[in-house]
């Protein structure tokens, strides 16, 4: 079973090589200081947006046209709705009894592969494009059908709601220490997440290599006391992501992103709460004592 976030994806509203998603172009306040700088405005051409030109600190939007927090709420809970229609069809459609199991995974795999294509194309777009995003969802949705049916009837019938319960608990609190600034998201915090990321991508990379070549788990970092400890990782690079979603959205609608600019949340909120899902998934199997 994998962690299908693509972490290497371009997670942000703009398209330059900034902090957190947005250019950091730096410019010397008005006053005479010529160390006191203060970021420029990405959406300083957006006719919606609106700046303090002396003082460079954004404010709030004074027209429609802008990406709000209502934008962001709903266009999550479509994507999510559709990852979930998703999981519920595969569910229904594609048993994994011993008739079926072989078929069912096979069709699992496609639509996870389907489910990564759409998404690498969607990161490297300028532009969201609502029908990539819910393309993803919805096969994405068939992946996790299959995958938590098959926990659900060869491991424990309890995994499936302890890992949503265990999705939504990582998701609260990640949240509340944003919204209290227990977490700061900032360079070096990003930077370590991006880094920690890519050693994690590649362990597991290194894993299945060697589970193809010599079979059963490879190194064993899906099982056992591995098994254990890279779950928690996982979850815990999970929540850092979210903290970095959280990040680009409070930015977005503090600078006054386009409204489009709200399914780019909604897609990384929804490849963030996947990887948390699949993660705990994992990790309650192998706490469940059958891998």
């Amino acid at each position: 079973m994998r962690s299908s976030n693509p972490v290497f994806s371009r997670r942000g509203f703009s398209r330059d090589n900034g902090y957190a998603g947005f250019n950091t172009a730096q410019q010397p306040q008005a006053g005479g200081n010529p160390y006191a700088q203060a970021p420029t405005n990405p959406y300083a051409t957006n006719p919606y947006a609106q700046q303090d030109t002396q003082q460079g600190a954004p404010q709030a939007p004074a027209r429609s046209g802008v990406m709000t927090i209502d934008d962001v709420v709903t266009r999550t809970a479509i994507t999510l709705g559709t990852v979930v229609a998703g999981a519920v069809v595969a569910w229904l459609a594609l048993p994994v009894d011993a008739a079926n199991i072989s078929k069912s995974y096979g069709i699992a795999v496609g639509a996870a592969l389907i489910a990564f294509v759409l998404a690498m194309v969607q990161s490297f777009k300028r532009k969201p494009t609502p029908a990539l995003i819910l393309g993803y969802a919805a096969f994405e949705g068939v992946f996790l059908g299959v995958i938590s049916s098959a926990v659900t009837t060869h491991v424990s019938a309890g995994a499936v709601p302890q890992a949503v319960l265990g999705t939504m608990a990582v998701f609260a609190g990640v949240l509340i220490a944003y919204k209290t600034r227990l977490i700061r998201v900032n360079r070096r915090f990003t930077g370590f997440v991006m880094a920690a990321a890519i050693g994690f991508m590649l362990l597991m990379l290194v894993n299945l290599l060697f589970s193809a070549i010599g079979g059963g788990d490879g190194l064993g970092f899906r099982s056992g006391g591995l098994g254990i400890l890279f779950g928690i990782i996982g979850i815990i690079l999970g929540a850092c992501f979210l903290a970095i979603d959280f990040k680009q959205v409070e930015d977005g609608i503090t600078y006054g992103a386009p409204r489009e600019e709200s399914w780019l949340a909604a897609f990384g909120l929804t490849m963030t709460l996947v990887w948390i899902y699949l993660e705990a998934l994992r990790l309650i199997s192998i706490l469940q004592g059958n891998d």
